[in-house]
């Protein structure tokens, strides 16, 4: 885990509450907090990869997590199980799709994947809306922010798309500076 002191959060921190205050105005610091602690986590791949099947298989396809996720007829053991799953595949999906969207289709074309027949946006959202559901015991008091990154899924891709370009234009400023002289 990387901690809050650290300057990737701080940059994390920023960037999120900037775009998601000023662009169409998501003025939810706890939707906003959220993304912030996702996108730290993510940098670490294995974070990325955490959900494993019954041979301790990395998932890397929606597809095979959503069948991983399923309690009754798929192997989730349980309803815990399953929230953990919707929860990454909530994750999962918004990360991709809001920080590396051209890499969706590329991993599609290379090879056959369950996901191929998973609308991305729909299985988030959808994820996320499940695991807003999940509103008794120790759940209850994070249910709720699970539904509005539900409502929101599709505003939150949007505004990662952008932290995203702030990133391309901080690592790679002439390029980026270029491209809109030309635009």
């Amino acid at each position: 885990m990387i901690p809050e002191a650290h300057s990737l959060y701080a940059l994390f921190d920023e960037l999120i509450h900037y775009h998601f205050d000023r662009d169409i105005g998501l003025r939810d610091s706890e939707v906003q907090d959220y993304v912030v602690n996702m996108l730290t986590e993510f940098c670490e791949v294995e974070q990325m990869l955490k959900i494993r099947n019954a041979n301790n298989r990395a998932l890397n396809d929606v597809g095979e997590m959503l069948l991983e996720a399923d309690p009754i007829y798929g192997p989730a053991p349980s309803f815990d199980r399953e929230r953990q799953v919707r929860k990454h595949i909530g994750d999962y999906t918004l990360f991709l799709a809001g920080m590396f969207p051209e890499s969706i289709n590329r991993y599609r074309l290379r090879r056959q994947r369950l996901e191929n027949f998973v609308d991305f946006i729909k299985a988030g959202k959808e994820s996320y809306f499940i695991v807003s559901k999940f509103d008794q015991f120790e759940y209850a008091k994070l249910a709720p922010l699970f539904g509005k990154l539900s409502l929101e899924f599709e505003s939150c891709v949007y505004r990662l798309n952008l932290v995203k370009g702030d990133l391309d234009e901080m690592q790679h400023p002439i390029t980026c500076q270029a491209k809109q002289i030309v635009m």
